[in-house]
């Protein structure tokens, strides 16, 4: 008989998650069995199966993937990305080895391919056995699986993909090159004229310095950049970011241009719905006032002006309401007030001057009645 699994993470029949990306917190859940464990090319792969939240999928110690909340996370980085897109025909997704973003994808009837590009064959391979509801995604005939390195994949093509949508694990280990500057600007060069870009963006909680820095970095390559979130229970802090970015200056990311139907919502979906895409882009005050400060010099560098109404609307797109705005609403309801108070004093006037027309008539009428009495 196997002697039964151990991980160095599991103590008592707990799992527990301690990273340096988020010190002095940790996520732990029961174990009911370990299932697999390995040491593949590139990182420590874990799944084992929980006492709540179904089976768990974890890489260098951190959990990637749980049967009961994966889909929060899966269709809100893919769907934000694809319905964003007036039609989406091809699409690339870096990562997501487990599958989920694939299955994603390809509930969007106009996509004729699909293709997936992950670094390490573990994940997929591991997904098929022990994660079979998010691993389905790969057999969908419209799907192409690559392994390899994503950004090795990017490096010839050009104005090739619609969508792409980079599901990495955090900025360590494998995926680490999937955060720097050259890696972006490769994803900007192989995406179609009006294309869509959408990746892990991390926690606001704990990560607003990167998300920043990213955000940053993309502003300088892309018109429209903005970050939406979801919340996951077992990933850091219960909430995950998605860094969304387009190539068309005319888009708007918190609007979908496309949308499910309600059948299909309630069949193909359980988190996603157009009301939850626009919802997800409204940050809370701290994080909002650091991803979106204006800086003079930034503004300046991309040719917003807030003293032209020309460029009001894309600035106020771009990075949330400039001070011109205010004050023209500020303005324009001023402006209101003292009309409806000279509308208002002025029918006290005309009511006044109605009153005593009234009584003159009233007097004239009196004294002709005395005069014909003479």
């Amino acid at each position: 008989m196997a002697e039964p699994l151990t991980h160095p993470t599991i103590e008592n029949g707990w799992f527990m998650e301690k990273n340096t990306q988020w010190p002095g917190q940790a996520m732990s859940l029961k174990v009911e069995e370990i299932l697999h464990t390995e040491k593949s090319k590139y990182q420590d792969v874990l799944v084992f199966q929980s006492s709540n939240y179904g089976n768990v999928l974890v890489l260098d110690n951190a959990i990637q993937a749980t049967e009961r909340d994966e889909f929060s996370y899966q269709e809100m980085i893919t769907h934000l990305a694809m319905n964003s897109h007036p039609c989406p025909k091809k699409v690339l997704v870096i990562g997501g080895g487990d599958g989920g973003v694939l299955r994603e994808v390809v509930k969007h009837e106009c996509v004729e391919e699909a293709t997936l590009v992950d670094i390490d064959e573990a994940v997929p391979r591991v997904s098929k056995k022990y994660l079979p509801n998010m691993s389905i995604g790969f057999e969908h005939p419209k799907v192409t699986v690559h392994i390899g390195d994503g950004f090795e994949f990017l490096k010839d093509k050009t104005n090739q993909y619609d969508v792409i949508i980079t599901d990495s694990s955090d900025p360590e280990g494998p995926a680490g090159s999937l955060f720097g500057a050259d890696f972006f600007k490769l994803l900007k060069n192989a995406l179609t004229e009006k294309g869509v870009f959408s990746t892990q963006g991390e926690c606001m909680w704990l990560h607003l310095p990167l998300i920043k820095k990213v955000m940053d970095f993309c502003k300088e390559l892309y018109p429209r950049v903005e970050y939406a979130y979801t919340s996951i229970p077992t990933y850091p802090s219960g909430q995950i970011g998605h860094v969304m970015c387009c190539k068309d200056s005319e888009a708007n990311l918190r609007e979908p241009l496309r949308n499910f139907t309600s059948e299909q919502e309630d069949k193909l979906l359980r988190y996603y719905n157009s009301e939850i895409h626009k919802a997800a882009f409204v940050l809370p005050q701290f994080a909002k006032k650091v991803l979106y400060e204006i800086a003079a010099a930034t503004a300046s560098r991309r040719g917003y002006s807030t003293a032209t109404s020309k460029n009001a609307g894309s600035f106020y797109y771009q990075y949330g309401t400039p001070l011109v705005k205010c004050i023209v609403l500020a303005s324009a309801t001023t402006l209101g007030f003292q009309l409806l108070w000279q509308h208002l004093e002025y029918q006290e006037y005309r009511d006044e001057a109605d009153a005593n027309v009234n009584k003159l008539e009233d007097r004239l009428k009196s004294l002709e009645e005395q005069q014909n009495k003479l």
